[in-house]
C-alpha cells in the first residue's frame, strides 16, 4: 500500500510503503481512485490550528507517519465476512466522519461530532485516502453517487457535505430573505450550488480574489462583492434593504466574521464554517440587542450525506471547477492551496 504521508509537521509529504490491510468483520477495503485535497489538510500538515492572539491548537498527539485525505472515492476490493450490502467491484464515495459508535453523540446519529472519532485521514492512527487503499469500518459508510463524475463524487464527502450541512442550518428563507456566502473557494462554490438547489434562489457571494468572484458569477451567484472594497458591507446592507438573513462564512477569520457581523440584519444568523483562524471578539450586549444567532457547522452527519447524495443522483447539483493530479503531487497541491492558487477543487489520483 503506497501512500503520501506526513513524516514531520511542516515538511513535505513523503511516500511510504506498508502492507495492504486485510478487512475483518464488517470492514471494507477500498482501492482509492480519487481523493480530494481539503484546506483542513493544510492545517494538519502544519501541525496546528490558529486560535488567534498567538494561541494554537497543536496536533502533536497525531502519531507520525500519518496519511491524510478524507474526500475519497474508489472501488471495493475486499470485505470482511460480516459486511453486508456491498460486493467486490462496487464504486462508492466514502463517508469519512466516523465516530466511536458507543457514545450518546453517535447514538443520535451525529458521528461527525463524536469526541473520540475514527475520522479517515484526520484522527490519530486512522489513515486516509492519500494512498492506494483505505480501510473502511462498515459498508454503511459507502455511498452511491449515481452518474456523477467519480472525481467530483469524492469532493462531496467533505466540500459538498460541509456546504450542504451549513445551508441546512440556514433554515427556511422567505421572500426577501437574502443569503450571503463569504469565501468562494471549493466549499464556497459548493455552497452556491446547494443554495440554488435547496432554496430555489441563488445567494450573494463575497471574496477577496477576483478569479474566485468570477467563478462565483459563473456558478450563478445573484451578486458578488469584493470584500477589499471600501464600504462593501454597507453596500450589501443597502442593496438588501437592511442586511442579509443569513451569512455562511466559509473562511473563518477575524476579518471574515467582522464582515459577516456588519452585513447581517437584526435577527439574522451567522454560520461559521471556515477554519483559517483567529479569535471571536464581540460585545455581549449586542447579541440580545441584535437578536443574532451565531453557530458553528462542522461537516455533516451520515444522514445528511445520504440526503445530499440523493440531490447529486437526481442531477440537481451543477459541478464546480475540478482538476485531477497524480498522488505524487500531494505536497505541491497543499502548497498551492495554502497560497490561494486553486479555484474549485483538486483531486489526487493514485
Amino acid at each position: 500500500m503506497l501512500s503520501q504521508a506526513i513524516v514531520a509537521f511542516g515538511s513535505p509529504l513523503q511516500e511510504i510503503d506498508v502492507p495492504t490491510p486485510e478487512p475483518r468483520g464488517s470492514e471494507v477495503l477500498v482501492k482509492v481512485e480519487h481523493c480530494g485535497v481539503c484546506h483542513s489538510d493544510v492545517h494538519i500538515q502544519d501541525g496546528y490550528f490558529d486560535l488567534g492572539a498567538g494561541e494554537r491548537l497543536n496536533l502533536a498527539s497525531l502519531p507520525l507517519p500519518h496519511v491524510m485525505g478524507h474526500e475519497i472515492e474508489g472501488e471495493v476490493m475486499a470485505h470482511g465476512p460480516t459486511a453486508r450490502g456491498v460486493k467486490v467491484g462496487d464504486r462508492r464515495a466514502v463517508y469519512p466522519w466516523i465516530g466511536c459508535g458507543e457514545c450518546a453523540v453517535c447514538w443520535r446519529g451525529e458521528e461527525n461530532l463524536c469526541s473520540n472519532p475514527r475520522q479517515l485521514g484526520c484522527s490519530p492512527g486512522v489513515h486516509g485516502g492519500y494512498s492506494s487503499h483505505v480501510l473502511v469500518p462498515h459498508p454503511k459508510y459507502l455511498l452511491d453517487y449515481g452518474a456523477a463524475s467519480p472525481a467530483l463524487a469524492a469532493t462531496y464527502m467533505c466540500s459538498g457535505l460541509t456546504a450542504y450541512s451549513a445551508m441546512r442550518k440556514v433554515g427556511t428563507p422567505v421572500a426577501g430573505d437574502e443569503i450571503l456566502i463569504i469565501g468562494c473557494g471549493g466549499v464556497g462554490l459548493m455552497g452556491i450550488e446547494f443554495a440554488k438547489a435547496m432554496f430555489r434562489k441563488p445567494p450573494i457571494a463575497t471574496d477577496i480574489d477576483e478569479d474566485r468572484l468570477d467563478a462565483a458569477t459563473r456558478a450563478g451567484a445573484a451578486a458578488v462583492y469584493d470584500t477589499h472594497a471600501t464600504e462593501a458591507a454597507r453596500k450589501i446592507v443597502a442593496d438588501t434593504r437592511g442586511g442579509v438573513f443569513a451569512v455562511v462564512d466559509f473562511v473563518g477569520t477575524e476579518e471574515s466574521f467582522a464582515f459577516a457581523s456588519a452585513a447581517v440584519r437584526k435577527g439574522g444568523k451567522i454560520i461559521v464554517v471556515g477554519l483559517l483562524g483567529g479569535a471571536l471578539a464581540m460585545p455581549l450586549p449586542m447579541l440580545p440587542l441584535r437578536a443574532l444567532t451565531i453557530m458553528g457547522s462542522f461537516v455533516g452527519t451520515l444522514a445528511e450525506a445520504e440526503d445530499m447524495m440523493a440531490l447529486v443522483r437526481a442531477r440537481q447539483i451543477e459541478p464546480i471547477p475540478l482538476a485531477t493530479r497524480p498522488l505524487a503531487m500531494a505536497s505541491r497541491t497543499l502548497d498551492d492551496l495554502r497560497q490561494g492558487k486553486i479555484i474549485g477543487r483538486v483531486v489526487l489520483k493514485p
